[in-house]
């Protein structure tokens, strides 16, 4: 029974939810289609209600721990689902993300995307794509702020092992700047497909900045080193063993 009561509370939360994507973004739309400025308040808007909604409609409260950075940085962070995308944004004065290109079609999401500065790169031949988001990435230099990538490229669900992309790697070295690694358990709680929202702590924690100036292998090797160790501490938090057999 009260799996049946939270799953109708699920449904009626992700309903409102996709229900007032569209009306966040037509209330901003002016502000965006003006300035940069107008639509990082229109996505910032949208993402404080997700979070205040999700706390008393489903018990799924959110926390941001660690020093979120206002440079120019590069963050790298692990993925688990839609919500870990709202929580590392809100909490970034200027953030904007390497995201699929097929996004950009998407109504109301693509025009934002495009408006905040995000880079879209097309999940080709790797060498392809790599290049063509380095050159993309290279284009777009002149807009300020925190560029946010996904290091397993892919939503990964809690347990699921997958490796690490190189292409943070190649960003790291074209950009010169230090990357902020950034860790999650909100795939215990939020899952990657779905209706179910389980009430909990969903939290993403900002870790210590790797400088800038490491090899392409040491830097890979720190990076996986330390989201996983924290991803898996956090998750741990939150009830789940990372180390189960792996529920995709």
């Amino acid at each position: 029974m009260r799996f049946a009561v939270q799953w109708v509370r699920s449904l009626l939360f992700v309903a409102q939810m996709y229900v007032m994507l569209p009306v966040v973004g037509l209330v901003y739309m002016p502000a965006a289609i003006v300035s940069r400025k107008g639509a990082l308040a229109g996505c910032k808007a949208y993402c404080r209600w997700v979070r205040w909604t999700a706390a008393w409609m489903v018990g799924l409260r959110t926390e941001v721990r660690g020093t979120p950075p206002d440079g120019q940085v590069l963050i790298a962070s692990k993925h688990q689902s839609f919500l870990d995308i709202l929580l590392i944004f809100s909490e970034l004065p200027t953030g904007r993300f390497i995201m699929k290109r097929e996004i950009l079609w998407t109504p109301v999401i693509g025009l934002y995307g495009m408006r905040i500065g995000c880079v879209a790169v097309d999940r080709g031949k790797r060498g392809a794509a790599i290049k063509k988001m380095v050159e993309d990435v290279a284009r777009g230099a002149q807009t300020p702020g925190q560029l946010i990538i996904y290091a397993q490229g892919t939503r990964v669900a809690p347990g699921v092992k997958m490796p690490y992309k190189i292409g943070t790697a190649v960003l790291y070295e074209q950009m010169g700047v230090s990357c902020v690694p950034a860790a999650t358990n909100v795939g215990v709680l939020w899952p990657k497909r779905g209706i179910y929202r389980k009430p909990g702590l969903a939290v993403v924690e900002f870790l210590p900045p790797i400088p800038q100036g490491l090899d392409r292998n040491s830097f890979m090797a720190r990076l996986e080193h330390d989201i996983e160790g924290a991803s898996n501490a956090l998750m741990r938090e939150a009830g789940f063993d990372p180390e189960q057999p792996a529920r995709k």
